[in-house]
């Protein structure tokens, strides 16, 4: 190539450059991208969240900022992000307590899930899991369940919230079991460990990531996970399935962003989210957090959460709960 040539080549690729910044910067955002969260950093949804964060900001060129909005169970956060700020790009990224239960529980949200936030992507999914304390003398589901039909004063279920997903299918547990249980919500997942560790409570359900690392150090013991198979961070429990009761249930995360963004952004967000996920790297960042990663387009994640209504509303409705 003479160096003529070599120039106008240099050229052609600096001008290709700047033209495909230029399009992406009027495509995203003026500025950063806000990203949402409705709970304390440290949880699994943040978590996701600022592991996402980095590969948004790498593939989009701009800073890419996790929002930590407590308050009120998530709920705190959609209403925030409903309402876009003028010239701000923001996402929020929501579990099913804040796009399915609330609407259930509370006769007002502050938000609509349906009409105001259009679904994007899910970018992953986490089972549950059931847990005892050591002093528990069981080790096996079917063990525990007679020990607490033999003993229904220590049929109390500790979840992370009253409310909660983990709240919920406590109660399907309970009624497939036949097992007349109390739900017994605490303020988060640290405090109901340590009183699962204490003997405060004899047995709890919460997400399977919450109680690994414990079981793994032999603390307690993970009785069964919810899953309609058995996961990869732990082959060795057995689904509630196996386990003789006729049950699965998961949770999930997911991109919504506000009905007002306008729908090609919103696509395109979609767009590169996904791609994102389907990078090793991301799967690996997942893994490594005790989390699954899902690919989803936003149509798969609509029916997802369609299906995740049908699901949990006549468990929700059935729990005794008034809005």
């Amino acid at each position: 190539m003479t160096p003529l040539s070599r120039r106008h080549f240099t050229l052609a690729l600096a001008g290709s450059a700047w033209t495909a910044a230029s399009q992406a910067e009027t495509r995203w955002t003026d500025g950063p991208l806000h990203i949402l969260v409705g709970y304390p950093p440290g949880g699994s949804t943040d978590r996701v969240a600022r592991i996402l964060a980095d590969r948004l900001s790498a593939r989009l060129g701009t800073p890419v900022i996790v929002d930590n909005k407590p308050g009120a169970g998530g709920r705190l956060a959609a209403q925030v992000a409903r309402v876009p700020v003028p010239g701000q790009t923001t996402l929020m990224l929501a579990n099913p307590a804040v796009m399915v239960v609330a609407p259930l529980v509370f006769k007002d949200n502050g938000y609509d899930p349906e009409r105001d936030f259009l679904p994007l992507s899910q970018v992953n999914s986490y089972d549950f899991g059931l847990a005892v304390g050591a002093a528990v003398p069981v080790r096996e589901l079917s063990h525990l369940l007679a020990w607490l039909r033999a003993n229904p004063g220590n049929a109390n279920f500790g979840v992370p919230a009253t409310g909660s997903l983990p709240h919920f299918f406590g109660l399907m547990v309970a009624e497939k079991a036949k097992v007349a249980a109390q739900i017994v919500g605490y303020r988060g997942s640290a405090p109901l460990v340590n009183d699962l560790l204490g003997g405060q409570v004899p047995v709890a359900i919460d997400t399977l990531d919450t109680f690994l690392p414990q079981h793994q150090a032999g603390k307690l013991r993970i009785l069964a996970v919810s899953g309609a198979r058995r996961s990869a961070f732990a082959p060795q429990i057995p689904t509630f399935k196996e386990a003789g009761l006729d049950l699965a249930a998961s949770g999930f995360n997911a991109f919504f962003a506000p009905t007002a963004m306008p729908r090609d952004k919103a696509e395109a967000l979609a767009r590169v989210i996904r791609e994102i996920m389907q990078e090793p790297d991301t799967a690996h960042r997942f893994s490594d957090s005790l989390l699954d990663a899902v690919v989803s387009t936003p149509a798969q994640t609509q029916a997802m959460l369609t299906a995740y209504r049908a699901q949990w509303a006549p468990a929700v409705r059935s729990s005794g709960l008034e809005p």
